[in-house]
């Protein structure tokens, strides 16, 4: 570089001087000096194209973004991940505070009466016994309820093996699929997500094992009666209950049932005490003799309308939120994927979700212009358990009341509405819902199901049905039966003869002796043991679906599935709709009135529901969420699942097991405005 420098000052200034006082030598210093000064440049102009390359070189793409922050992210994560098992757990996490069952113990607390866990839909094991070629390996692996890797490796395998038959609802020709046995059935749903888990361990604690411990695993996939008919799930639990009742010194045994495992026991109550054929031969007195309590967690003893949702398109709110981001996956049909259909396929063949259907009509649920919600409002951003509660009588430790308060009077008793304005507008500025249009027309002109290979019922419906469901109606959850027996017509008469949803107008007629009728609170009795105890045990304070806003399809596209929910409405300020979605208080999944009803007023007392008087708990538990993500789910979530790791609520049943009764745990618990909704249902007791 120094040379350079020389050579251009040479040029430049230099030799005019030179050449005045030498002048026999400028000729060839001129020749020297030109051949360096093209040189210089030359080498002046490849520094410079080298740089202006590296310049282009270094233009930001889309890529390199995409890159860049993949980078940053897994540099952060293994980091954070570093620091978390290099530095003092002090540093990190919160001293963690001693469990229930670790602080009962200390208080003397000793396992006394044995415990039966029983799990409800979804979150208990499946295994393979027996299968077609493509699930080659998996014999005794879980397909439902673990690692879930098979699910993404060969997902229509899997979608087929744990679909049942449509016209039995039972095993498909070479397949078998059964529920895991023991307590690892449910303890855990997949890896690091528990279920019974935590409160199974708490239970350890005060001294219970699997001599006074079991989990009444069945396949919550089958309507009740085909659990008995296929597997004698009910003999098997009328025998272990028996067993540990004879085993553990006479005590009678303290029930857990969760979320459809509360219908399922209460189904199992009246079945134990009938003559066979039709039940399991225990006489009028069996409960009485063998049963201390039945504490019922996240009950759903009047049905979620979630089960509407998903029989009717096979979505929820989560799904339709999805849905409404990435409309061109689910619903194209060049991928062809047709995800809501082969769900809508498999969950149409499960006997159990038609259970979970609204029991007791649009006298529980409400009408076009009424429901007992009605006065509710949902904050989203921030949860409010500052008001007065208007239900005040009767409830101990619930001075401060949640819920969510009223603002404009949403119509929740229309549970599916077709447009805003049909969930909004009075019932006199609506079509009338004839039920002569839930009949099938008979046309050959059905849906177009050339691009996809997934059947549903609703390629059977001519497009003049498919219109009228949709023509700015809407339904309530007695119209609503009508409404799925039209577009889902075979899976509806096979649960029906399973499943009933009315109440019952005279609990003596012999009809009511028909197992159809015993997971329904209002068309059957509670056995006569007056000394046996019903706990509802239930969260509160988070949005819960309760009735949705639907469209039609885009007819444009081939499709299986006619109507969806319509993502893009959604109310004002302190409005309940989301999304397409009106929410009311519950756990996220169960609304308070299925929870809390029976408890509040249907068995409450000596009623025709409950004629020997079996004390009733109402014990709700305000949903705190988390603080961080240190703790987890947290320990004081009132969310359907998370509510099992509630130390509260361990703490209750672990004080029943060990020989409390519900007056001596605290009596009523109530944050929530069920006394207030349960007044205003008209049901005679």
């Amino acid at each position: 570089m120094a040379s350079i420098l020389r050579l251009r000052k040479l040029h430049y200034v230099e030799p005019a001087v030179k050449c005045c006082s030498v002048g026999f030598e400028s000729p060839k210093i001129d020749e020297k000096l030109d051949k360096k000064e093209e040189d210089v440049i030359s080498a002046n102009n490849l520094a410079l194209g080298i740089k202006n390359k590296r310049k282009q070189g270094k233009e930001w793409r889309c890529v390199d973004s995409c890159c860049w922050l993949i980078g940053c992210l897994c540099t952060t994560w293994w980091l954070l991940l570093l620091l978390f098992h290099c530095w003092p757990v002090t540093l990190l996490r919160a001293p963690e505070l001693p469990g229930p069952g670790v602080r009962l113990k200390r208080e003397g607390l000793m396992a006394l009466h044995p415990v039966v866990l029983v799990p409800g839909i979804v979150t208990g094991g499946l295994e393979l016994w027996e299968g077609r070629p493509c699930a080659h390996g998996l014999f005794r692996k879980r397909l439902w309820g673990g690692s879930f890797t098979e699910i993404f490796k060969r997902p229509l395998c899997l979608l087929e093996h744990l679909s049942l038959r449509y016209e039995t609802g039972l095993d498909p020709p070479g397949i078998r699929v059964r529920a895991v046995p023991g307590l690892v059935a449910a303890d855990y749903f997949a890896p690091g997500y528990f279920v019974w888990a935590v409160l199974i361990e708490n239970l350890a604690k005060i001294g219970y094992e699997e001599k006074n411990l079991h989990m009444a695993a069945y396949d919550w996939r089958l309507s009740f009666q085909n659990t008995e008919i296929r597997d004698h799930s009910l003999t098997r639990l009328k025998s272990k209950i028996e067993l540990m009742y004879i085993t553990n010194g006479y005590k009678k045994v303290v029930v857990v049932p969760h979320s459809m495992g509360a219908i399922y026991f209460l189904h199992f109550l009246k079945w134990v005490e009938t003559p066979p054929p039709m039940g399991g031969g225990g006489g009028p007195g069996w409960c009485a003799k063998h049963i201390k309590a039945t504490m019922n967690i996240g009950p759903t003893f009047l049905g979620v309308p979630k089960a509407v949702s998903n029989l009717f398109s096979a979505e929820g709110r989560d799904a339709s939120y999805i849905r409404g981001m990435v409309p061109g996956v689910f619903d194209s049909a060049m991928l062809g994927l047709q995800t809501f259909e082969h769900v809508m396929r498999m969950s149409r063949t499960w006997d159990s979700i038609v259970s979970l259907l609204p029991k007791g009509g649009d006298a529980i649920w409400g009408n076009m212009d009424w429901s007992p919600e009605e006065g509710h409002v949902c904050d989203f951003s921030k949860k409010s358990h500052s008001q007065t509660s208007l239900s005040d009588n009767n409830v101990n430790n619930s001075d401060v009341k949640g819920g969510f308060r009223v603002k404009d009077l949403a119509k929740y008793g229309r549970i599916i509405s077709f447009g805003k304005a049909a969930s909004v507008l009075h019932s006199s500025k609506l079509p009338t819902v004839d039920s002569k249009e839930f009949s099938r027309t008979s046309t050959s002109q059905t849906l177009n199901t050339s691009c996809g290979e997934v059947w549903t019922e609703y390629d059977e419906m001519s497009r003049q049905n498919i219109q009228n469901v949709a023509a700015d109606k809407a339904y309530t959850t007695t119209t609503l039966l009508d409404l799925l027996r039209l577009v889902a017509p075979k899976m509806m008469r096979r649960a029906e003869a399973h499943f009933s949803h009315g109440i019952a107008d005279d609990l003596d007629d012999p009809k009511y002796n028909h197992y159809k009728y015993w997971s329904n609170p209002l068309e059957t009795k509670l056995p006569d043991a007056p000394d046996m105890e019903m706990y509802c045990l239930y969260g509160v304070g988070i949005p819960t679906e309760r009735s949705y806003v639907y469209k039609a399809s885009p007819s444009s596209r081939c499709k299986s599935i006619p109507y969806q929910i319509d993502s893009s409405h959604s109310g004002e300020d302190n409005s309940c709709l989301r999304g397409g979605v009106y929410f009311v208080d519950g756990d996220e999944s169960v609304p308070v009135l299925s929870a809390g009803f029976m408890c509040a007023k249907g068995w409450r007392g000596r009623t025709r529901f409950n004629p020997s008087g079996i004390a009733t708990h109402i014990r709700e538990y305000r949903h705190k969420p988390p603080t961080s993500l240190l703790e987890g789910r947290g320990i004081e979530s009132g969310a359907h699942v998370d509510i099992m790791g509630n130390s509260a609520l361990i703490e209750d049943i672990l004080r029943v097991a060990a020989g409390a009764t519900g007056d001596e745990i605290g009596g009523d618990r109530i944050y929530s405005d069920i006394l207030r909704m349960s007044k205003g249902i008209n049901l005679p007791l």
